[in-house]
């Protein structure tokens, strides 16, 4: 089978009167349909260039990227990017958020806004399309942004850490909510994130990067039992601890 996605031997340097700065470093790795990649590392390290070169917003300086196996400036694909924080607009209602995308691309058409109801619906923002977001709570609002998101049907989502801006609480809950949003759609995802543990308890396949220039340090698939088919249950299961020892050492040479 095609990977959805494949970097071959990327690298990119950030360059200012200073000097050159190398970011990443011979990058290669395979992201397959339906798969969900976490990406961690320590600070610094480059997982941040590497969503936005993945994304398209830079190009390598060395190497490929490619998506379904044409290189990703050619391909057409549609990308789909969540940041740390929201970005809903407060002077547009929640539906005049999650439509934005739609709009812009003149594509709010009779069956993209029977889609919006229904994924307003589903993920439990019914009710709330003449709200505005600061009548929202921060998990509800990130369930906007994803909408938001999905309602451009993107071939891939590039999540970079959407939970971090939460409280302890909240985020547990609500990548519970957006990971298994994300598997039920059956999209390709690729998280960026600090946290192990949520690493762990959301992704199929876990990318260690070394310090800078990142380098692809090791690659861990992440399997548990069926009957643990959420984050929050993931937690609970017997080799979660395992899991996070093995990506815990291997990070602690960084």
């Amino acid at each position: 089978m095609k990977p959805k996605l494949e970097a071959r031997g990327v690298s990119y340097s950030y360059h200012s009167m200073e000097g050159e700065t190398p970011a990443l470093s011979n990058i290669s790795f395979t992201v397959m349909t339906g798969e969900f990649l976490a990406v961690v590392g320590p600070s610094g390290c480059g997982k941040s260039t590497l969503l936005s070169l993945l994304s398209g917003l830079l190009l390598p300086e060395e190497g490929m990227i490619l998506i379904d196996g044409v290189p990703i400036r050619e391909s057409g694909a549609s990308i789909g990017y969540m940041l740390q924080r929201d970005h809903l607009f407060e002077w547009r209602t929640i539906y005049g958020n999650v439509s934005l995308g739609l709009e812009i691309q003149k594509k709010l058409d009779a069956d993209a806004k029977a889609g919006l109801s229904e994924m307003l619906q589903t993920y439990g923002l019914s009710g709330f399309e003449a709200a505005r977001p600061s009548e929202l709570s921060g998990g509800m609002r990130q369930r906007a942004a994803l909408i938001r998101t999905l309602a451009l049907e993107p071939d891939l989502l590039l999540l970079d850490e959407p939970f971090s801006a939460l409280d302890y609480q909240t985020r547990l809950t609500v990548c519970d909510d957006i990971s298994s949003i994300i598997r039920s759609t059956g999209k390709t995802a690729i998280l960026i994130t600090h946290d192990l543990s949520e690493a762990i308890s959301a992704a199929d396949r876990i990318l260690v990067l070394s310090s800078r220039p990142g380098t692809v340090k090791a690659a861990y698939p992440i399997h548990f039992e069926p009957q643990f088919d959420s984050p929050l249950k993931r937690r609970n299961a017997p080799e979660f601890p395992l899991y996070f020892n093995e990506v815990w050492e291997a990070l602690q040479g960084e």
